[in-house]
């Protein structure tokens, strides 16, 4: 009994947490496709047929009939399921998905909130039935009266496919499309279910509760053949639930290992006692101590080594369990590692993405001042000199902006190596009070400044010019921060082999998204930022091997802590008497 408990605990632990890396598997795939459907309605709404289109509904009277192929031609361009524009008042203008609801209202949501929120996923109606997509909204504003554009990818078998799973895990996708159950709404890109109306129980409970629901399906009388299947609801925009994601577990392998357990149980408590207590020490050996080693594996897995392995060398049910376990946590390694490329992709693709954004904003007023000097030399050739002046330092100006912009990012791309030397922390934090001393003080309304240096703080080998830089650019960021006033206040303290500076202000605060998103590249949460300095700060913190993390609650404040090494072997390479180096006053991110 005990070795079957034990047994069958394992096997619920590895059965949730195989559960648990599927359904983030889902939700990354939809992550992804969501944020690719954003930019591509993004780019539908930035073109100049948008713009168009925009400005004549804000006309008086349009013709709202010269739209009515518009949707159905870019969707194809734009590789989408599912695209329709709606004019301000919800009029549908045109729609690739229902070319016969042109002049119909759209679905009763607020697609100017909407548009503001993101990916979501949403029942579309198609050939007189719905079916489940990622969509995305994106407002074109142009004149009075704004055009929104709506579009999405399916969530079909493909979809469901695309998914990586362990060996003995199955995905499935129910859609509801109306009350009750009904087998055409489940997507089972396997075909595992042979008689899907067994589903339906666990579909409609989660319907009615609103919450994950975990059952057992007996697809036969075989035992073997039950599967353990938990059905996470999946909800739109209006947090009504479309759609249950069912994550079934094969029973199989742990129905063969009981059976064998039980067998083994009975034939040793068929044999005397002399003989059962001698098997009863073989079984403890055999079989609790390999399964206590899986409990425990299973735990080191949940807890998020997912590199962890299980030594078991027998070629029984246990060996075989032993290197399935194995086997799948091998996978999730890959998956993990497939996973952090294509988060590395995806964050070079957002800071291409922004620089173009940076580029193409001084590139229009290059545009229209070099037309405005062609147009000016053929029509007006006797005001030509004076608009050719003036036109002359904009173009200038732009130029200088471009260079700007490239100019940050060689900086950024270039960052150099720290040149470590002896370093007095206290001293390099007291260099930049004096250098915002001046700046605090005439702020309007002023801002308090308190600094609480560790008086015995050890000294530190770190290049003093890029920690200067750091630590000035998040003070700047402080008073940046606090537009009405407040506290700056800037610490110091030491914690074992580590010290730590932190910057704290009493400004706006940071959401939680915000601060996830703070150290990206070109990701500012300022009016005018270039969206660097942030990122330059976590990689000299990186390059002298310590960590930067931000706490911050909205309309309370931020602080910002840096913790670095003592680096004592690099303090010990110092060639000659150590001196403390003395910073100056530098330029500024």
């Amino acid at each position: 009994m005990i070795v079957a408990a034990t047994t069958r605990r394992a096997f619920e632990k590895l059965s949730a947490d195989r559960t648990q890396a599927v359904v983030a598997q889902y939700q990354h795939e939809f992550d992804r496709r969501g944020e690719e459907v954003g930019r591509r309605i993004a780019t539908i709404a930035g073109s100049d047929s948008m713009t168009r289109m925009a400005l004549a509904i804000g006309r008086s009277g349009p013709d709202y009939a010269a739209y009515l192929n518009e949707a159905k031609t870019i969707a194809g361009s734009q590789h989408l399921d599912f695209l329709q524009f709606v004019d301000q008042q919800g009029t549908i203008l045109s729609s690739a998905q229902a070319p016969a609801r042109f002049g119909y209202k759209a679905d009763n949501v607020d697609l100017g909130s909407a548009a503001t929120r993101g990916w979501f996923l949403k029942l579309e109606d198609v050939s007189n039935e719905s079916v489940l997509g990622v969509f995305a909204v994106h407002a074109v504003e142009a004149g009075d009266k704004p055009v929104y554009v709506e579009g999405g990818e399916q969530i079909n078998r493909e979809f469901m496919k695309s998914l990586d799973l362990p060996a003995g895990m199955h995905a499935r996708l129910y859609q509801y499309r109306s009350s009750g159950f009904s087998p055409h709404d489940l997507i089972d890109p396997e075909n595992t279910a042979e008689a899907p109306e067994k589903l339906a129980p666990i579909i409609l409970a989660v319907q009615q509760r609103e919450t994950a629901v975990t059952d057992t399906v007996h697809w036969s009388p075989d035992p073997e053949e039950n599967e353990s299947v938990q059905a996470i609801p999946l909800r739109g925009r209006d947090n009504r639930i479309l759609g249950a994601l069912l994550v079934g577990s094969e029973q199989r392998p742990y129905i063969e290992l009981a059976r064998r357990i039980r067998s083994i149980a009975l034939l040793v408590g068929g044999a005397g006692i002399l003989v059962s207590v001698l098997l009863s020490f073989w079984a403890a050996a055999r079989f609790s101590k390999p399964i206590g080693q899986l409990a425990a594996a299973a735990r080191e897995v949940a807890s998020g080594n997912w590199n962890t392995r299980v030594d078991l060398k027998s070629r029984d049910e246990l060996g075989e369990l032993a290197e399935a376990f194995n086997r799948m946590t091998g996978d999730l390694m890959e998956q993990k590692e497939r996973l952090v490329q294509a988060e590395r992709v995806a964050a070079w693709r957002e800071l291409a993405r922004r620089l173009a954004h940076e580029l193409k904003n001084p590139l229009f007023p290059l545009q229209i001042t070099v037309e405005n000097m062609m147009r000016a030399r053929e029509q007006s050739p006797e005001m030509f000199e004076e608009i050719f002046r003036e036109s002359t330092s904009t173009l200038l100006a732009e130029i200088a902006t471009l260079k700007n912009i490239t100019g940050r990012f060689s900086e950024f791309s270039k960052m150099p190596q720290p040149r470590f030397q002896d370093v007095d922390l206290n001293g390099l934090v007291e260099g930049v009070a004096r250098l915002f001393d001046a700046q605090l003080k005439s702020h309007a309304p002023p801002i308090r400044s308190k600094f609480e240096l560790e008086r015995s703080l050890p000294r530190i080998a770190a290049d003093p010019e890029l920690l200067y830089k750091a630590i000035s650019n998040l003070v700047l960021n402080a008073v940046d921060a606090m537009p009405n006033g407040g506290e700056l206040v800037v610490r110091t303290a030491k914690n074992d082999k580590r010290v730590r500076v932190e910057v704290s202000d009493m400004g706006v605060g940071l959401t939680g998204e915000e601060c996830e998103r703070l150290f990206t590249p070109y990701y500012t949460s300022k009016q005018h930022g270039t969206g660097l300095g942030l990122a330059i700060v976590q990689s000299i913190v990186s390059d002298h091997g310590g960590r930067i993390t931000v706490d911050s609650t909205p309309a309370r404040g931020t602080t910002f802590k840096i913790e670095l090494p003592l680096n004592l072997e690099k303090l010990a390479n110092l060639s000659g008497s150590s001196r403390e180096v003395q910073v100056g006053q530098r330029g500024e991110f």
